[in-house]
């Protein structure tokens, strides 16, 4: 898949470092959802920037069957952000040296995300109840690494250690070239409200670019975190799953059905042939039941579409329930 933005400007939207990024809406890194296929139709359809899922520290050092498949780019998609998570310094600062093999343009560090499996090991959102392990790894990377060095938090670990502007600062203090904030506690997960003036506290306590997340659905929700937060970009995660032409400043019932056709097909496509057919299309229906959430489908339809190893079938039936171009 070619990736022509879908919009264009003369000027960047903020600098990282001096890298320019050339717009303002971001894909989350997402594990399991911005593989290379979604990055790539997320870029062309105006995501300014490329995350990897997120990649464990410990298999990057032992190795796993699909590390080559995370660690995929194409040249067309940079800026791109490999974004590593660990509890040990040490330990991601060395899985970082390696990853530099394939030489992305950023390194980011995970302290966002809330699973157990991650955050309750103390990586994740866990490093934030460990401010002084962030500003081991943060001064240790910006002084070993010459490429930027960013980072992703929350606004804590629950609402009785809302840290969020003292990691801030410890990540610019020690070098952090980005912090892109989810306003939500770990405690939260994805549930309850945002608290996007948070995220304005932040971008005032700072001189480095703040990227806005958490619950940014609709193009007025993208105008709104702007507006309210003064932040730099906009990272939309859940949201854009089954719905990617949010990257195009369009809402769902915005999109002319001709698009929604050629973008769902696009995807498939670029599925079958990153990860072959049967692997492809079974990967594929986490991102076909969201794409046809708006439509009534019947339990029958959806299972047959589900379970089918047939990709000419699989496109066949979502045709037939697609509003016609």
């Amino acid at each position: 898949m070619n990736i022509v933005p879908a919009m264009t400007q003369t000027q960047p939207a903020f600098l990282i470092r001096d890298l320019p990024v050339n717009g303002d809406l971001i894909l989350s890194p997402m594990d399991g959802i911005s593989d290379a296929p979604f990055r790539f139709l997320a870029r062309s359809l105006g995501s300014a920037l490329s995350y990897t899922e997120f990649m464990n520290a410990i298999d990057i050092m032992n190795g796993y069957p699909y590390l080559e498949e995370h660690l995929f780019f194409a040249e067309e998609e940079r800026p791109v952000v490999y974004q590593v998570f660990d509890d040990d310094p040490e330990r991601l600062v060395k899985a970082v040296h390696r990853l530099l093999h394939w030489q992305p343009d950023i390194i980011d560090v995970n302290m966002g995300c809330s699973a157990r499996c991650v955050s309750g090991r103390g990586a994740g959102a866990g490093l934030l109840r460990t401010p002084e392990k962030i500003a081991r790894i943060f001064s240790s990377l910006t002084r070993e690494v010459k490429i930027p060095v960013t980072g992703k938090i929350r606004l804590g670990w629950d609402d009785d250690s809302r840290n969020y502007l003292e990691i801030a600062k410890i990540i610019e203090d020690n070098g952090g070239a980005l912090i892109a904030v989810h306003a939500r506690t770990r405690d939260q997960g994805y549930s309850g409200p945002v608290d996007w003036d948070a995220i304005a506290e932040i971008k005032q306590a700072v001189r480095i670019p703040v990227i806005g997340n958490g619950d940014v659905k609709t193009v007025a929700d993208i105008q709104q975190i702007k507006a309210q937060t003064g932040c730099d970009g906009v990272m939309i995660g859940r949201a854009a799953i089954g719905n990617p032409w949010i990257f195009s400043r369009l809402d769902r019932q915005d999109v002319p059905p001709r698009l929604k056709r050629t973008t769902i097909r696009q995807h498939l496509d670029a599925n079958l042939n990153f990860y072959g057919p049967v692997r492809g299309l079974t990967l594929f229906r986490k991102h076909l039941k969201r794409y046809l959430t708006p439509y009534a489908v019947s339990n029958h339809i959806m299972g047959a579409m589900l379970t089918s190893t047939d990709p000419a079938e699989v496109w066949a039936m979502i045709e037939s329930v697609l509003p016609p171009a």
